[in-house]
């Protein structure tokens, strides 16, 4: 190849392709990035941006619901009984006014963080078209302008993913909305049939919930989040009952018909949920039809382009990274990815992905975090483990609020192997699990560590204490009660001791 036209071709502007770019610029890489759509992705436009905001929202109407449903309860000052409708009303009114401020919120996002003036700024040259290899990496971009062909010393492919829609017989007919849809609607509908209930359709199910909407869950998983302590996720799942949601799990839809604008969706069982409207969250497919990748030499599957832990693929040169390569599917590890796809790329280090401390999170109230494996993971693998459990009772924020806080953490020699948490913080609680995790840190340099009282973090510590007291063991205290005559009782504790 003669001299390439630029140090890094990166393909695709989201979570991944921005981080590339990014990385890839600031170690003197000329860049170029190419995106067909709008810069931000899926993250921005249709995923964590949209879901969190309205997540938000619906936290707040909850609560003025709830006061609603209270005030509802008693009796008005006439003797008359409040119209208990009005909190149906109030939800609707206020799921209008989430709805626009969630598409304020991800315009600012991407005008602060995204947009191409702002990214261009910092060097990186942007192309708005679709790419395809036409030969060892050698694109060829088509946009508004014409086409154009271009070669690049290494190539990063970022281009996403995309819902996957079950092939159900007149599901198409249904109407059915995905994330990169739902979150284009204005109206607030009566009834939700939600089909998948891993994290995208057990929030939205939330969400909507708690703006007055009607909701059944389908999945045919028996259990809710199935990546998760199926403890904590069956908890999660009680908690979620409470608020109204219906679960039909160990079922799959095989038929769907929209009649005088009620959707039908026939069950396995014969029975029939009836919705408004129907969102589908059954998985996300890798984006990589019409790139070429034949002629560029990289092997694909349906799960996605094939890599190393370095990102890279079976092309010379060329890497990928988030939901179109073969991993997970979580905009913090396509960010993750994509550093160690770039730096392995254009350093030519021996950076690897790393997995094992990957936490994840479904942002529902309270949320559910996980981080390396849950106990029915490390069974599997028949390693010998001890798991501490701090419930709810023993953290005092939560008790203060009214909340829920469970902490899971699976030891080994005061190592952590996995953690999971079941609170309305989980998701910074996890973070920390993350980093000692990751790093080593054992339990008790955790237990040791000062932590503001009172706060949700301070259950990660309380848990490293509870590992730390059940080592001190009973010849060592009668050792020193024989040293310094101290005359208390000797404890022993069994496992499920908490203190």
């Amino acid at each position: 190849m003669a001299r390439p036209d630029y140090d890094l071709l990166v393909l695709g502007g989201g979570a991944a392709g921005l981080t590339a770019s990014g990385v890839g610029v600031h170690l003197g890489a000329r860049t170029l990035l190419v995106e067909r759509h709008r810069l931000g992705g899926d993250c921005t436009w249709t995923g964590c941006v949209p879901s969190k905001a309205l997540l938000h929202d619906a936290a707040r109407a909850h609560a003025a619901r709830s006061v609603l449903t209270e005030h509802a309860a008693a009796p008005a000052g006439d003797g008359q009984p409040a119209d208990a409708s009005e909190t149906d009303a109030l939800g609707a009114a206020l799921f209008e006014s989430a709805m626009r401020r969630l598409r304020h919120v991800r315009q600012e996002v991407y005008d602060e963080a995204d947009a191409p003036e702002r990214i261009g700024r910092f060097g990186i040259e942007i192309a708005t078209g679709d790419a395809r290899f036409v030969g060892e990496r050698e694109v060829e971009i088509e946009g508004e302008h014409g086409r154009r062909r271009v070669t690049a010393r290494r190539v990063v492919i970022a281009t996403g993913g995309r819902p996957v829609v079950p092939p159900v017989e007149g599901l198409d007919e249904v109407g059915a909305f995905t994330n990169e849809t739902l979150f284009e609607i204005d109206r607030r509908p009566d009834r939700l049939a939600v089909l998948g209930a891993g994290p995208i359709g057990i929030e939205m199910a939330q969400a909507f919930a708690r703006f007055g909407t009607a909701v059944t869950v389908i999945d045919r998983s028996p259990v809710i989040l199935g990546r998760d302590d199926a403890e904590l996720a069956d908890r999660l799942r009680g908690l979620l009952e409470a608020e109204g949601i219906r679960f039909r799990l160990g079922q799959t839809v095989s038929q769907a018909s929209r009649t005088d604008g009620v959707a039908h969706l026939v069950l396995e069982d014969g029975s029939t949920v009836e919705a408004d409207v129907v969102l589908v969250a059954a998985g996300r497919a890798p984006n990589v039809d019409g790139l070429g990748l034949d002629a560029a030499g990289v092997e694909v599957t349906r799960g996605g382009i094939v890599t190393d832990a370095s990102g890279r693929t079976t092309a010379r040169g060329v890497y990928a990274a988030g939901d179109c390569a073969d991993g997970p599917r979580l905009t913090h590890w396509a960010e993750h990815a994509a550093k160690t796809a770039v730096t392995s790329a254009l350093l030519r280090l021996p950076a690897r992905q790393d997995p094992a401390h990957l936490p994840w999170v479904t942002y529902t109230s309270p949320e559910l975090a996980q981080v390396g494996a849950t106990a029915a993971e490390l069974e599997a693998r028949g390693e010998a483990f001890e798991t501490i459990h701090l419930p709810t009772r023993l953290v005092d924020r939560a008790v203060a609020e009214g909340a829920v806080c469970e902490v899971k953490v699976h030891v080994r020699g005061g190592r952590i192997l996995g953690a999971s948490v079941l609170a309305e913080r989980a998701g910074e609680m996890i973070s920390e699990l993350a980093v000692a995790m990751r790093n080593g840190v054992p339990l008790r340099k955790l237990s040791d560590t000062v932590h503001p009282y009172p706060s949700y973090g301070l259950a990660v510590r309380r848990a490293a204490d509870q590992w730390y007291v059940r080592r001190q063991s009973p010849r060592l205290v009668r050792a020193l009660q024989r040293v310094f005559g101290y005359r208390g009782p000797v404890l022993s504790h069994t496992p499920g001791d908490v203190l």
